[in-house]
């Protein structure tokens, strides 16, 4: 399969904004000064150098680590997008480890992502709940 998931670099920046505006729910997607590491604390999968997914590891003083605007290309529509999905959480879930976490938290409403984080053992809560945010 020959996948490959490798940190973000900062000439990956434009494709996640172009990935980010092909999925019109998404209103506003972050800017660098919103994400870890200023747009580069995350990773990104890729198939002999096609990018793929790509997410992002917050990681803090606490044992929490909480992985975050996950993105992928839509137009990508080889069948091992779902194995790159999963590699992508396990890789964030393997540092988030490393990096003293005890706990990695997600928020997701993509029933293919959210299926994803069940298959690798993650508990997904069957009563819905609300991303509460305020721009200040």
């Amino acid at each position: 399969m020959e996948l490959n998931i490798r940190k973000l670099t900062e000439s990956d920046w434009d494709l996640l904004v172009k990935w980010w505006g092909m999925y019109p729910e998404w209103k506003q997607h972050p800017t660098k000064d919103m994400l870890p590491d200023n747009g580069t604390g995350g990773f990104i999968v890729e198939k002999h150098g096609t990018p793929i997914v790509a997410g992002f590891l917050y990681t803090t003083n606490s044992k929490v680590g909480w992985m975050e605007w996950i993105v992928s290309d839509k137009n990508y529509k080889n069948k091992d997008k779902k194995d790159a999905i999963e590699l992508l959480i396990t890789g964030m879930e393997h540092v988030a480890r490393e990096s003293g976490c005890k706990i990695i938290l997600s928020i997701g409403r993509n029933n293919n992502l959210i299926n994803s984080h069940k298959q690798l053992g993650y508990t997904v809560d069957s009563k819905p709940s609300y991303e509460i945010a305020k721009q200040i």
